[in-house]
């Protein structure tokens, strides 16, 4: 079994490459706003679902932003399928990835607390 993870994980890897490539360079929505990465993405074992994590810096509405990525979903998809060629292309959901934020977050708390050395 551990072939077919592995297969799996080059397929989630190559579909982040290709996401961030397709999000950064071809859309042309101007709802999403803002430096978006795609952080990571999981496919289900089906290859139905594509589950992608985008982290969204200076956007200026994170709603509007996440709005406008899933009504692209279906040019996402189509790119996506013309770039990296499985039988079927999953479909695409996406999800905020706050990590970024989060660890942001917690850098500038640990600035506060621990003193300038």
């Amino acid at each position: 079994m551990p072939e077919k993870n592995n297969r799996i994980g080059r397929i989630n890897e190559d579909y982040r490459k290709e996401l961030s490539q397709i999000i950064g360079y071809e859309l042309k929505n101007p709802n999403i706003t803002g430096m978006i990465s795609v952080t990571k993405v999981k496919v289900t074992p089906d290859l139905k679902y594509a589950k992608v994590y985008v982290s969204i810096l200076n956007s200026k509405n994170i709603k509007d932003t996440m709005e406008g990525l899933k009504k692209s979903s279906g040019f996402i998809r189509t790119e996506l399928a013309k770039r990296i060629n499985l039988r079927n292309t999953p479909e695409i959901v996406f999800e905020i990835d706050d990590s970024m934020e989060y660890g942001a977050k917690i850098d500038s708390i640990l600035k506060e607390i621990l003193p300038d050395k």
